[in-house]
């Protein structure tokens, strides 16, 4: 499988150039076949990540497990995390085919055990499989087509990648509401074996890249102190302020075993003959400021997601059943400007504009969220969205391409893996120190709003929080006066989520700026001459002989 390019006879589409109509570009058919199963896979993976939502209450009143409710998701998110990196690092190792094709199975069995499941944790056993499938099949798809697409021509590709995500994130919470509500909540694994089953044939008589197997001995100590140092942080930044406080031992524990695994695992990889995840790939300031810049976009981005249904349900008093398009106007705003500025870096080759310039948006979009109060309305939270969606669908496939760009082709799969496990970090980190703020927050700004005389009117054992204005039956046993209280102080511990949200988005911009403005390659893999051509150019005229730039660009020609 190969794809084709028609070469320009005046050479202006070389390696390496920048702001000139690229070389035309075709897919053969066995490649656009690939990305036809590229993106049902990634289909499948992203909307299993938002169709089950609106069903997890009924799940949990059927299967019991109310008290450990938060494993349903936190289960699938930590393995998928830990997954990511390694699969990259070994797909580089023993090529792509085997463990896309491995992924996209194991997902399906948990699907299939996840609709089959008979008590609570034989559900989270199998949101576990679906996690480690996950994990496999949402870097892979981009490291794939970094196999296949050069990086000038990716940006138009990468933004339908892009746009599928943004998709899923509209339609799998309306059709997990229907489905739920007419076939019953074990349909929502079931409905996409029929995609995944597709997406397998597809990859499976398509997907034959070439690869040259390295005789390495696996990292095998790297991969486990790796695992244990991800699961034990992630793990209590996930149950921090939430399940359990932030002085529990429980959390305490768990933040020193992942600090010790993560020393462990830094001497490790210091000495390894192929390490999981190469120290050196952090010498690149591109690739450190770019997963920098993913990490503080993921973490914005989730706790937008996560807190702004919030507010539209408990402040504005949307209907919970229509919670599923709430963030609509984000969303849609986020596919359009994705598949638009990918067509862009496409046609002009030039990136670091479009992410600053998505940044710079983001802000403004948390800025104008911090300007909602109690009595707001759904246009101002409506523009509000529009504008960090269109931030969002400017940044987030753009710091994948940037990665895979300056990556060498035998660190493809672990540099874009490293991208992608940035961003998921940074969506369970900002949802769990965001929510941490919100209900330190609320407690007090209830009180703030609350008049002694109604409080005492509710009936006995009623709960004053968030729950009150979220459950409906608790909801109609409130007085008015109590009610509105809490609907006025949810606004005010929001503010508060939206002000401290900002100066993430900050550290993202700042981090954007140092990302060097590389050429984009219009070939696949660059020969070592072409890299190290390509590398002092960007380093520009004074770049002087010993210069960190022109060291790096001769050690890269030796290298290779």
């Amino acid at each position: 499988m190969t794809s084709t390019t028609t070469a320009r006879p005046d050479g202006a589409g070389r390696p390496g150039s920048n702001g000139t109509t690229p070389a035309p570009f075709h897919l053969d058919a066995g490649s656009r076949a690939v990305f036809i199963g590229l993106m049902i896979g990634m289909f499948v993976a992203a909307i299993s990540q938002t169709i089950v939502s609106p069903a997890l209450p009924i799940i949990v009143a059927e299967l019991g497990g109310m008290e450990h409710y938060s494993w349903l998701a936190t289960s699938a998110m930590l393995a998928s995390a830990v997954v990511v990196p390694v699969v990259g690092k070994l797909s580089d190792l023993y090529g792509r085919r085997p463990f896309y094709i491995a992924g996209l199975v194991l997902f399906m069995i948990g699907a299939v055990l996840s609709g089959l499941a008979q008590s609570f944790w034989w559900l989270v056993g199998a949101r576990v499989i679906q996690g480690i499938g996950m994990g496999t099949l949402m870097p892979l798809s981009q490291v794939i087509i970094g196999d296949i697409i050069p990086p000038r021509q990716r940006g138009k590709y990468q933004g339908l990648m892009g746009a599928v995500f943004g998709i899923c994130s509209i339609a799998g919470p309306l059709a997990g509401g229907f489905i739920t509500d007419h076939w019953g909540w074990r349909w929502l694994f079931f409905v996409g074996i029929p995609f995944g089953l597709v997406g397998l044939v597809f990859i499976a008589k398509n997907l034959h890249l070439p690869h040259t197997p390295r005789k390495a001995v696996v990292d095998v100590w790297g991969i486990v102190t790796l695992t244990v140092a991800l699961v034990a942080i992630l793990l209590a930044t996930s149950w921090g302020g939430t399940t359990y406080p932030w002085s529990d031992w429980h959390v305490i524990g768990l933040y020193v075993l992942g600090a010790v695994a993560l020393v462990a695992f830094v001497l490790i990889e210091r000495r390894a003959e192929e390490p999981v995840i190469p120290l050196r790939l952090f010498r690149n300031p591109t690739f450190t400021a770019s997963n920098i810049a993913s990490l503080a976009v993921a973490m914005g981005m989730f706790g937008a997601i996560f807190y702004i249904p919030v507010y539209a349900q408990g402040v504005l008093e949307a209907n919970a059943t229509s919670s599923g398009a709430i963030v609509m106007p984000m969303s849609l705003s986020m596919i359009v400007l994705s598949m638009l500025i990918g067509a862009l870096i496409t046609r002009t080759g030039r990136y670091k504009a479009f992410m600053v310039a998505g940044t710079v948006l983001m802000i403004a979009g948390f800025g104008l969220l911090t300007q909602l109060h109690y009595g707001s309305s759904y246009l101002q939270l409506t523009i509000a969205m529009i504008v960090l969606g269109l931030g969002l669908g400017a940044t987030m496939q753009t710091y994948t391409l940037v990665v895979q760009n300056t990556a060498e082709r035998r660190d493809l799969g672990v540099a874009t893996s490293a991208t992608q496990f940035f961003r998921s970090a940074g969506g369970t980190v900002g949802i769990a120190v965001l929510g941490t703020v919100m209900a330190s927050r609320l407690p007090a700004a209830i009180a703030d709003h609350l008049d002694p005389a109604a409080a005492a009117q509710m009936p006995a054992g009623t709960e004053i929080g968030i729950d009150a204005v979220l459950d409906p039956n608790v909801l109609a046993q409130l007085p008015d006066p109590v009610e509105e209280a809490i609907r006025m102080g949810l606004a005010d511990a929001l503010h508060q989520v939206f002000v401290v949200a900002i100066p993430l988005v900050v550290v993202a911009f700042l981090a954007t700026l140092f990302i060097k403005a590389l050429p984009l390659r219009e070939t696949l893999h660059e020969a070592p001459a072409e890299r190290a051509e390509g590398a002092l150019e960007a380093a520009g005229p004074v770049a002087a002989e010993g210069s960190p730039e022109v060291v790096e660009a001769e050690e890269s020609a030796e290298r290779r």
